[in-house]
């Protein structure tokens, strides 16, 4: 068994029994009545939780509601907190002492969420990860694979979120080489352009799965620069994988749509359209979104998704653009169970996508307004600068 499946205990085992239930299961898109129940009761242990430990949430779950928060259930209220509250502030649920890792969620400069987590907390957003992997038959333990990683090369205290994301996803095949794309300089990170088209050049020499991760900007410049010097489409070998995550932000300008992207990748690299898959996640909220087969991004068992209108705050239904608002009881580090984050999104039925998943699916359509807050992935953009 890969160690990340292993069983992990949460913090109190009579307190939180529901909350243990709900992530010991371990099917990743089950769905029904009985796991609806279980999800509601499971919140209802994370309210009482962080109301006794946190005076923040305990404030907001006192307050009277100005807009109602139906996505747990009918008997349950779900306070909401914006993912920028913790770019300002810190707020913990439990000693510092018992803090197991902080991660921020940007680069190296502009405001950051300073998020931390218990051991219970990451452990079971990490087993999430697997199960997901799993379902989709990616843990290969016998299988070594090359690593293309468009993230940041690890450096002394580096805690950039999705950095520790990308290393952490190395874990679910064993490694014969890792690269990584932004390079460390000693000072800061740069994107190694001509580093990375060699070792892609070198991996689909070597006859062994490649696994491409991390920001979508970058593979987009990789593919365009091997175009601009004439070089002949790549055929990685069988079994390649790109997963790819942050987004697009703060490099709107080279966006393309997503089918020509994956097409883009699909020529040049050779690697088949189901075997390419966005996803979604932050600091705030660490639970997984991955693509299906058909790149839609399922609500796992362990979360529930909202939209929520731009101006009011009332939930709205499928199908119609808003703040995307993500819940789950999973994290008892943080008060940050209940997180509306800065991303416009539609949600939409499960049984509209044709995979085999029953679970809704929500679609990203970028930023809300102009902030000058950035993600890790702003500052990532901003290597691209004067490589074009």
């Amino acid at each position: 068994m890969n160690p990340h499946l292993a069983p992990v205990e949460v913090p109190d085992t009579e307190a939180l029994a529901h909350v243990q239930r709900l992530c010991d299961l371990p099917a990743p898109y089950t769905t029904g009545p009985e796991t609806d129940a279980l999800f509601e009761a499971a919140m209802a242990e994370s309210h009482a939780w962080h109301a006794g430990r946190s005076d923040l949430f305990r404030s907001l779950l006192a307050d009277t509601p100005k807009t109602p928060a139906p996505t747990v259930g009918a008997q349950i209220r779900t306070p909401l907190l914006h993912a920028n509250f913790f770019k300002r502030h810190e707020v913990l649920s439990i000693p510092r002492e018992e803090v197991f890792l902080h991660l921020t969620s940007s680069g190296t400069t502009g405001q950051k969420s300073q998020m931390f987590y218990d051991r219970w907390t990451i452990r079971s957003a990490q087993r999430m990860v697997a199960r997901i992997f799993d379902h989709y038959g990616w843990i290969t333990p016998d299988q070594p694979v090359n690593y293309l990683l468009y993230s940041y090369e690890p450096a002394p205290d580096l805690r950039v979120g999705t950095s520790f994301t990308d290393n952490y996803l190395c874990d679910f095949a064993p490694a014969r080489h890792t690269t990584h794309a932004l390079r460390h300089t000693g000072t800061g990170h740069e994107f190694d352009v001509h580093g990375t088209i060699d070792a892609l050049r070198r991996y689909a020499e070597d006859g062994l799965p490649v696994r491409i991760l991390g920001f979508p900007a970058f593979l987009h410049f990789t593919l365009e620069r091997m175009r601009a010097a004439g070089m002949p489409p790549l055929d990685l070998p069988p079994g390649s994988l790109v997963l790819l995550g942050g987004g697009w932000k703060g490099h709107a300008d080279r966006r393309i749509p997503k089918e020509d992207f994956y097409a883009e990748v699909t020529r040049q690299l050779g690697i088949p359209p189901e075997r390419i898959r966005d996803t979604y996640g932050s600091v705030e909220h660490c639970v997984p979104y991955i693509e299906c087969t058909h790149h839609r991004l399922h609500v796992p068992v362990w979360s529930r998704v909202a939209i929520r209108d731009t101006r009011t705050l009332q939930p709205l239904p499928y199908d119609r653009p808003g703040y995307l608002h993500l819940v789950s009881p999973y994290i008892t580090s943080v008060p940050a169970q209940s997180v509306v984050m800065g991303d416009l999104a539609s949600l939409h039925p499960g049984d509209s996508c044709d995979c085999s998943l029953d679970t809704p699916w929500f679609t990203i359509h970028g930023r809300a307004g102009v902030s000058r807050n950035r993600s890790c992935a702003v500052a990532a953009a901003e290597l691209l600068k004067g490589m074009s």
